[in-house]
């Protein structure tokens, strides 16, 4: 009966979670009709602007055209004017020289007769009548005036929705994660003259696929792409994967987000572990700083220490199950100013860079296994591997491991990028800026590794999350290459 109790149970919780899903999804129809009308009314708003908009250009081109046809007609009217005012003159004139010539006709005086008739002669000779054209000065056509507005007419008659532009297509072979950026490549399924930008939306999930709805993040918005690539840089991975999508936008609408896209981007991600870090440390999350006072905030509660009493630190979601080292051992003491990696290294390429503050004295920075005393010094052990800065007096730069030390006869960096190659037994220290290698040991590790930092005087920033950059994966790959002397620290650790 209790098994068949609980069959039931799950019967009847498996049929009340679909009954949420049928509610949520009712919920969502009904949301989707409200934004049905919504939407509707605002596209009916904007197509009367649009429309009003387009009547008012017209108007005002009316108007325009209008008024050059008005000023056309007044120029010639008045020149006509003109010209039939001279005219009439002109008559006036010659109709006044034709009543005296008439008079004169009738003088019988010789002598008076040709005295009015020369006078007539030379008045005729110099009439305005005889020099005024008879022909309009100003052509009575406006056919230069003339519009026609079939074309204009098509192309309204023409006039449809804007189409929405189709969802762009990823190129998953053209997309790059490298250097602690993500490249993504995309391209339009047809031709589309009209689109004006893209929108690159990409979000964090530790997911192979779509992000479950418990642990869905917010999408991260990259808006107004010209081209149909982008790069995301000054990337810190700490989720396994990465979802993208690209929409197509024109002057007045985006179309369809592309199928979304699941790009690996796992890289290795810790903390510090400050439960077992020595008591002249103050350590945060990715951030060591020496205390001479002997590691004030760092309180012991019933016998155990806590993380310090300041604020907490915020909760870093985790990638997957990882291997953890907290809780597991004795504080360092004594001249051991050690604080270690909070997650361990059992296989696989990893990589984390570390930052000196100016005022820093001495610090070490490598890897070692867990059994590292808490009187013991990074390389200064079988099982411990670092190079090791001191700027107290003089600089000395050097390599150690198994108390042994090989000075480095190269320029300290401000950046330090530390490669981890478990499986193939490398272990390699980069400048993290020019990626030049600094030291190459080459061992068989046999025991998971945590990441080791020694620091006496100053401070210590560590940068996680970074994948292993391509320069290095070049360079080590050529490490075999690598003098003797380089290597001579190198041994096989038991």
């Amino acid at each position: 009966m209790d098994e068949q109790k609980e069959t039931l149970q799950r019967i009847v919780s498996t049929l009340a979670n679909k009954n949420d899903e049928i509610h949520n999804f009712i919920d969502m129809l009904n949301q989707t009709i409200r934004n049905v009308q919504v939407n509707s009314s605002k596209v009916i708003r904007e197509l009367d602007e649009e429309f009003d908009a387009l009547y008012s250009v017209l108007d005002e081109m009316k108007g325009t055209m209008a008024n050059a046809i008005q000023q056309e007609r007044a120029h010639k009217i008045k020149a006509l004017h003109n010209q039939l005012s001279q005219c009439g003159n002109a008559l006036e004139s010659s109709e006044e020289l034709l009543e005296l010539a008439a008079r004169t006709l009738n003088i019988m005086d010789p002598t008076e007769f040709s005295k009015a008739a020369r006078q007539i002669k030379d008045r005729v000779t110099m009439a305005s009548a005889f020099r005024i054209s008879l022909k309009p000065s100003i052509s009575d056509s406006m056919t230069h005036l003339m519009v026609d507005f079939s074309l204009e007419r098509h192309a309204l008659q023409a006039l449809r929705f804007l189409p929405v532009p189709k969802a762009p297509e990823i190129d998953i072979a053209a997309c790059l994660v490298a250097d602690n950026c993500i490249t993504v490549s995309w391209r339009m399924p047809e031709e589309d003259s009209r689109v004006d930008h893209f929108v690159l939306e990409y979000r964090k999930t530790n997911f192979d696929g779509f992000a479950r709805v418990k642990d869905e993040q917010p999408w991260e918005v990259i808006d107004y792409i010209k081209d149909t690539e982008y790069t995301l840089s000054g990337l810190k991975f700490d989720k396994k994967y990465m979802n993208v999508r690209v929409q197509a936008c024109n002057k007045a609408v985006a179309g369809e987000y592309s199928d979304p896209v699941t790009l690996e981007t796992k890289a290795f991600v810790f903390n510090l572990d400050n439960t077992s870090s020595h008591l002249n440390l103050k350590v945060e999350d990715t951030y060591v700083e020496w205390e001479p006072t002997g590691g004030k905030g760092q309180e012991k509660v019933k016998g155990k220490e806590n993380k310090g009493s300041g604020a907490p630190s915020p909760k870093r979601t985790s990638i997957g199950t990882r291997p953890t080292a907290k809780g597991s051992r004795d504080r360092f003491t004594g001249e051991s100013y050690t604080v270690l990696g909070d997650t361990t290294i059992e296989s696989g390429q990893h990589y984390w860079e570390v930052r000196a503050q100016k005022d820093c004295k001495s610090y070490s920075v490598g890897v070692t296994y867990k059994n590292l005393g808490k009187f013991d010094q990074l390389g200064k052990t079988n099982s411990s591997w670092c190079i090791h800065i001191n700027n107290w007096l003089q600089s000395t730069f050097s390599a150690k491991h198994n108390n042994k030390s090989k000075t480095l006869d190269i320029p300290i960096p401000d950046r330090i990028g530390v490669y981890c190659n478990f499986d193939g037994g490398q272990l390699m220290f980069y400048n993290a800026n020019s990626k030049e290698l600094l030291y190459a040991f080459r061992t068989k590790f046999t025991q998971p590794l945590l990441p080791g930092f020694m620091i006496w005087c100053g401070g210590l920033s560590v940068s996680t999350g970074l994948q292993v950059p391509s320069a290095v994966k070049t360079l080590q790959k050529s490490e075999n290459g690598l003098n003797s002397s380089t290597c001579s620290l190198n041994s096989v650790a038991q």
